[in-house]
Parts: C-alpha cells; structure tokens; sequence
C-alpha cells in the first residue's frame, strides 16, 4: 500500500510534533504500521507500532513521550511526538504490513530535527 508520511520539522526540546502516514486505497486495515526512525549514520530502529488489533508497542527511549494511533476511516496513522529531546532528531519513516500477504511497504522519511 503506498504510504506518504509527513510532519516532521524543526522543533525545540520539550516541543511536540504530530507525524502522519496517509495510505491510498482500502486495506489500509489490514495492515500493521510501525513508526522507525533512522538517525544520520545510525541503523533504522523501531520506534512504535500498533496492530490491526489496535496493541501498540514501544521503544522504551520514547515510552510515555510517543503515542502511535490510527484512523482507519481515514486511512492514516499518526505519531504524536512529545517531550522531544535531541537525541530524537533522525528521519521518520513509517512501515505498513498486511497481514494476510505479508507485504511490506514503506512510506518516504519525514525529518524531525530537535534542538536544544
């Protein structure tokens, strides 16, 4: 499912942002997503998923800073970020798994930079 992630930005620590991955077509329901993170020179980590079930799970470096949620009559999931620090700063991506075929799409990044 083709995925469009989008606001990232430049923020101050202790600012918030809300990311947003919009999915074209209808089995967006279907799909897990995940929120990964990639900082600048680093691997791509997890940072949040949610089931089609509706269970979230969390890097614990964000637990109680991240909610990932869903709207599924929208075809769109968010990460709402907040309580950022530095070391938050990296390129978000979000990922899409259907869970019948087990394809795997990804979204194009979206930048988060976090100043102290």
């Amino acid at each position: 499912v083709p995925l469009q992630a989008s606001g990232g930005g430049l923020v101050q620590a202790g600012e918030s942002l809300r990311l947003s991955c919009a999915a074209s077509g209808s089995i967006f329901s279907i799909n897990n997503i995940r929120w990964y993170r990639q900082a600048q020179g680093k691997q791509r980590v997890l940072v949040a998923g949610i089931t089609t079930s509706g269970t979230l799970n969390y890097a614990d470096s964000v637990k109680g800073r991240f909610t990932i949620s869903r709207d599924n009559t929208k075809n769109t999931a968010y990460l709402q970020m907040n309580n950022l620090k530095p070391e938050d700063t990296a390129v978000y991506f979000c990922n899409a798994g259907n869970i019948f075929t087990g394809q795997n799409s990804w979204g194009q990044g979206t930048l988060v930079t976090v100043s102290s």
